[in-house]
């Protein structure tokens, strides 16, 4: 069972789905264990550096792009602790910022009771994917919990969509293109490659 905002959803050429709890949990054990690296602070994430990212490793260039951004969240999670902003509600939902890649809007959703985390990200992913509209899909799921699920429901996505997984570690098999979440975190966390080198 879908929720009517997704469900009902007119959708833009470009999408990028994510698990925001996912990735606010992966955020938070790279910042730990940069700062014992590199000896140094490490600032929350910045959204939209990290958004852009993702649109650049998604195959996304320069122009005007209209992409959606969807965060899919626990019912009890108010906002993002590792990320600025990162209130679901006030911050994120509703809101877009322009750059040089287009316009990025932001929707939030909550995880109801009647269906679970996994279970909603794949459907709308499934949703997503079978949109005449949508050209291309950059997705960020819980690849710990969720990804043989992605890799059903993308098992038999129109060839012609571009879609990108993004996973900390490589995915075996998949109907789908791929890219290390890692790159893009570490960007928006102001991590720089020669702070890492060794």
């Amino acid at each position: 069972m879908i929720q009517p905002s997704i469900d009902n959803t007119t959708w833009k050429e470009n999408v990028i789905l994510v698990d925001a709890d996912y990735i606010d949990r992966v955020t938070f054990d790279l910042i730990v264990n940069f700062e014992r690296m590199i000896g140094r602070q490490i600032p929350k994430a910045d959204m939209a550096k990290w958004i852009d990212c993702i649109a650049l490793d998604g195959g996304m260039r320069e122009g005007k792009h209209e992409t959606q951004v969807i965060l899919i969240h626990g019912k009890n999670k108010k906002g993002m602790d590792n990320f600025m902003p990162s209130t679901f509600d006030r911050e994120l939902d509703g809101k877009a910022f322009s750059d040089s890649l287009g316009e990025f809007q932001i929707s939030c959703v909550t995880v109801e009771e009647l269906v679970s985390a996994e279970e909603l990200f794949t459907d709308a992913m499934q949703i997503i994917a079978n949109s005449a509209d949508v050209k291309r899909m950059m997705i960020i799921p819980d690849a710990e919990k969720n990804i043989e699920q992605v890799k059903q429901g993308l098992r038999h996505a129109d060839p012609e969509k571009h879609i990108t997984v993004f996973s900390m570690q490589p995915i075996a098999g998949g109907n789908f293109r791929q890219e290390i979440l890692g790159y893009s975190l570490m960007a928006a966390l102001g991590i720089r490659g020669d702070e890492i080198k060794p």
